[in-house]
């Protein structure tokens, strides 16, 4: 196994962390010595743990999952060497995956958005005020609508139109303008499946809000459909996506209670409310790497 090494660019700084801040992260197989092998590493190099967050699914075998944050002076001179020595001493040694990543670096975060912009522009919103530690090179639209409010913000707008069944020509072009130019994508309410192929060649995360605790209410009107069924939550699910539409590992989940009395336009509101709020935790805990994939679900330290 290699050990992993971020790909932002370093030339985009994140002022909410200080210069000399980073995370590692470290999942594989469970054993002994592991935790003593790692911060022995990091206290070789000078570094000081500031947090530190593990999990082990069985303690007598099973997987082991562990998020640390460290300040380390002169931090950017420093990762080489540190990265091959946890190579040497955890990569080799036990066998697992480590990723190390300079905090200061912002990851790169595409948003792709409809009509519906709620989720979008509270986005947005969050990352002007700071709030998420992300820069945002593109918002991409398969509909002209929001263009006005998104360069409002200082973001490039993009409109590539995907309409009929095939939808090859637009991923295409989603494709290339993506290439090399971000780490993940947040799907803002695009109402688009992906297909497989695209989730592919895209090689890099992407993160979905759903309307609903899936698989509840899948497809259009899905408020006026709870309303139907006289629900009484509503909620909204933030999952990694996958081939397979919705079913992908979960990150975010919340509900809000709602009344009989209330009508499919309040549900609505109420479930826009809770999307927002759901959507933005996960990119957050995401973009910090707090989110450790496991098969179809996650390990999530927030």
């Amino acid at each position: 196994m290699t050990l992993a090494q971020d790909k932002a660019s370093p030339s985009a700084r994140n002022a909410r962390t200080p210069g000399h801040q980073a995370s590692l992260i470290v999942q594989g197989a469970d054993a002994t010595g592991i935790v003593s092998a790692l911060t022995s590493v990091l206290s070789g190099h000078g570094a000081n743990i500031v947090s530190l967050d593990q999990y082990s699914d069985n303690p007598q075998g099973g997987a082991f999952f562990q998020r640390t944050v460290f300040t380390l002076d002169a931090l950017q001179a420093a990762l080489p060497a540190l990265r091959a020595d946890l190579d040497e001493h955890l990569v080799r040694r036990y066998g697992l995956t480590c990723t190390l990543r300079d905090l200061s670096v912002p990851k790169r975060m595409a948003i792709f958005a409809s009509k519906s912009d709620h989720c979008l522009l509270d986005l947005l919103w969050r990352h002007r005020q700071g709030q998420l530690p992300v820069s945002i090179p593109m918002v991409i639209s398969n509909h002209p609508d929001v263009a006005e409010e998104v360069r409002s913000f200082g973001i490039p707008f993009l409109h590539v139109p995907s309409t009929g069944p095939d939808k090859s020509a637009a991923e295409a072009e989603h494709l290339r303008l993506l290439k090399d130019n971000v780490d993940f994508v947040v799907l803002a309410r695009y109402m688009q499946i992906l297909s497989g192929d695209f989730i592919e060649k895209a090689g890099v995360p992407i993160i979905n809000i759903h309307h609903s605790f899936l698989p509840a209410f899948i497809g259009a009107g899905p408020y006026a459909k709870a309303k139907e069924r006289g629900v009484k939550l509503v909620g909204a699910t933030a999952h990694y996506v996958t081939e397979d539409l919705d079913e992908g590992p979960i990150i975010e989940q919340d509900v809000v209670r709602v009344s009989h009395a209330d009508t499919a336009a309040e549900l609505a509101r109420r479930g826009a409310d809770v999307e927002r709020a759901v959507l933005s935790r996960a990119v957050l805990w995401h973009a910090e790497d707090r989110v450790i994939r496991n098969g179809n679900h996650t390990i999530v330290f927030a």
